[in-house]
């Protein structure tokens, strides 16, 4: 027999949606953020010659490997140069350090543990100044590069420096802030759906220039069937991976309750697959991203004897180059064990099932309980990071055989579907959430009625 939350979820229907204010009030914020955001994608940093660096930008020549998975991410800012061309990448650069330093420094350690929510906002707040410097050093890096290229500065000097750092911090900061107001007032996690967003948003002019590049002749009819064909699989492994979960049965004893037993109930914990979700894909790319677009940006400047080596560093950093991928994949196998390890602690679990009296049928509770979940979720995240792995490499690869021709890479997909899916499953909860709610109006107001129509007292004697 279905439960309860299975029979609502079974009735959800458009009448249901229709009469969900809240959720429409939510979904309208969201849409109003991400539209505010696709507008400063559009607007220049102030002195840059617009045409010129988008000349240099799309110089064919030029080795701008990682400027491309960057350009995707931010929705073509930074092809445009606009004032949110750093995206929300300093803030995510600024999370992973704040979560290694809250795993490996004690007063931090001491914060995140036993700090409780003050504890939370007080490490949001130093990740906050920690995104402000990381934003700095990369604007600066921008600002000098493009100070010293000839051509694209109208008037290069100190104001221009300083105006351009000013504007990129303050883009990235308006950023983090909009994504902060769009999770605490509308759906889904702000963050992710602001780099989804800038992925959707230049999708469609990829796969036009891929057809484009199919008509002329570049790319063979074949080559782009296939293209076509592994995009579509990657979609349907994707969200067959993040449905699949191994799930643990918990089984509780029974009690005396006065007159009658109680307990014995059966139920699971369920475990993902992918734990860790999209967060270690956008860390890699984020880390791979902090110190090469510095070294981009600066490869045509006048550089000196001692920064020789820059060009050749940005050069490796290109799609489908060997230490790219190797890079690539070791930070993703790298966070996918590091956020698992963060989000879920086996010896907690295990300690809260033996305070409400559950345990794993043949394990015993406590210290063997740990032990055993440690176990499953080792080998779970281990497959998870393959899976990871496989899709964001993948098309790497690919892409690198068929000599360029993949305009967009299996993280971008990998973050679409699933930002997607995790959208999706968070308006079905507010339905939910709303149906509760009207069951509960509804049985009220049916109890205030019998009491004062159908039930009479009865007469005293």
């Amino acid at each position: 027999m279905a439960s309860a939350a299975e029979q609502l979820a079974a009735n959800m229907n458009m009448g249901s949606f229709a009469k969900a204010t809240e959720l429409h009030k939510r979904l309208l914020f969201t849409l109003g953020a991400l539209v505010v955001y696709r507008i400063g994608t559009y607007v220049p940093i102030p002195g840059l010659n617009s045409e010129a660096f988008l000349q240099f930008f799309q110089n064919p020549d030029g080795q701008r490997g990682i400027l491309d998975m960057f350009n995707m991410f931010s929705g073509g800012a930074v092809e445009r140069m606009a004032v949110f061309a750093l995206n929300v990448m300093p803030y995510i650069s600024a999370s992973i350090i704040v979560q290694l330093m809250g795993a490996v420094y004690p007063p931090w350690e001491k914060l995140k543990k036993e700090g409780g929510e003050s504890g939370r906002k007080q490490l949001n707040q130093y990740t906050r100044y920690l995104t402000v410097v990381l934003a700095l050093f990369q604007s600066a890096g921008i600002a000098l590069g493009l100070n010293a290229t000839q051509g694209l500065v109208d008037q290069p000097g100190l104001f221009f420096i300083v105006s351009t750092v000013t504007t990129l911090t303050g883009g990235t900061m308006f950023l983090m802030w909009l994504g902060e107001q769009v999770t605490a007032r509308g759906i889904g996690n702000g963050i992710s759906l602001i780099i989804m967003a800038g992925i959707v948003a230049v999708l469609p002019g990829a796969i036009a220039r891929m057809f484009g590049m199919a008509q002329q002749g570049v790319m063979s009819p074949f080559v782009l069937l296939m293209i076509t064909g592994l995009a579509i699989g990657v979609v349907v492994f994707i969200v067959f991976m993040e449905r699949a979960q191994r799930r643990l049965l918990i089984q509780y004893p029974k009690r005396q309750e006065g007159n009658r037993m109680a307990g014995g109930e059966r139920s699971f914990l369920p475990l993902k697959l992918n734990t860790a979700g999209v967060i270690p894909a956008i860390f890699a790319s984020s880390l791979l991203m902090l110190p090469t677009t510095v070294a981009t940006m600066t490869a045509s400047a006048n550089l000196p004897t001692w920064l020789d080596w820059l060009p050749l560093f940005t050069a490796q950093m290109q799609h489908g180059q060997p230490i790219f991928m190797v890079f690539y994949g070791a930070l993703i196998i790298f966070f996918c064990f590091f956020y698992t390890s963060i989000t879920f602690n086996p010896e907690d679990t295990a300690e809260n099932l033996r305070k409400y009296g559950g345990f794993l049928p043949g394990i015993r509770p406590g210290k063997r309980t740990a032990e055993y979940l440690d176990y499953v979720l080792t080998r779970l995240t281990t497959i998870g990071a393959i899976y990871i792995t496989a899709v964001c490499l993948l098309p790497e690869f690919v892409g690198a055989q068929i000599g360029g021709g993949l305009l967009f890479g299996g993280t971008s997909i990998l973050i679409v579907v699933s930002v997607t899916m995790d959208t999706v499953a968070q308006i079905q909860s507010q339905l939910l959430a709303h149906q509760y709610e009207g069951l509960i109006k509804k049985a009220k107001l049916r109890g205030r009625g019998g009491r004062g129509k159908g039930v009479t007292a009865p007469a005293r004697r």
